[in-house]
C-alpha cells in the first residue's frame, strides 16, 4: 500500500469531496465534486469551488442539496465510507428544522368556508337569501 492510498490520520485535514462521501452526505465522490465545483458548499461562510479544498475538525459546512440545505460541524475526518452509524459520528448536524410540507392531497382538499363554495354550500346560501323579484 503506497502513501497515496492511505487515509489521513484522525484529526488532520481531508479533501472536502472525500469527507462528504465518507460522511454519507452525498452518494459518491463524483457527486460531491460536482456539488463543490458548482458552488453549493460553503466552509466557514466562504464559498468553496475546489473539491481538493481541505477541511479540518471544527469547520462549519453549509451544503445545498437538491431538496434541503444542511449545516454541519466537522467533528473528525473520515477513514472510510462505513455504515450510517459510523458516518454520523463524523459531524454534528445543526440544520434548522424544515417547515412542515403540505402534501398534494392536503393541498387539493379545501377547508370548509375557504375559497369558492361548493354546489351544496351554494344551495344552502340561496335558501337563506330572500326571494328576489
Amino acid at each position: 500500500m503506497t502513501t497515496a492510498d492511505q487515509q489521513p490520520p484522525s484529526g488532520s485535514r481531508q479533501r472536502i469531496d472525500k469527507w462528504l462521501f465518507f460522511a454519507r452526505i452525498l452518494k459518491s465522490r463524483t457527486l460531491a465534486q460536482e456539488r463543490v465545483s458548482a458552488g453549493h458548499v460553503k466552509v466557514n461562510g466562504a464559498s468553496v469551488r475546489q473539491p481538493s479544498h481541505l477541511v479540518k475538525v471544527g469547520d462549519r459546512l453549509e451544503i445545498a442539496l437538491e431538496r434541503r440545505n444542511l449545516v454541519v460541524i466537522v467533528l473528525k475526518s473520515g477513514e472510510r465510507r462505513g455504515p450510517y452509524e459510523e458516518a454520523r459520528q463524523l459531524y454534528d448536524d445543526l440544520t434548522p428544522p424544515q417547515p412542515e410540507r403540505i402534501t398534494l392531497l392536503e393541498q387539493a382538499m379545501r377547508h370548509t368556508g375557504s375559497g369558492r363554495p361548493t354546489k351544496k354550500e351554494r344551495r344552502a346560501i340561496d335558501r337563506l337569501r330572500p326571494d328576489e323579484p
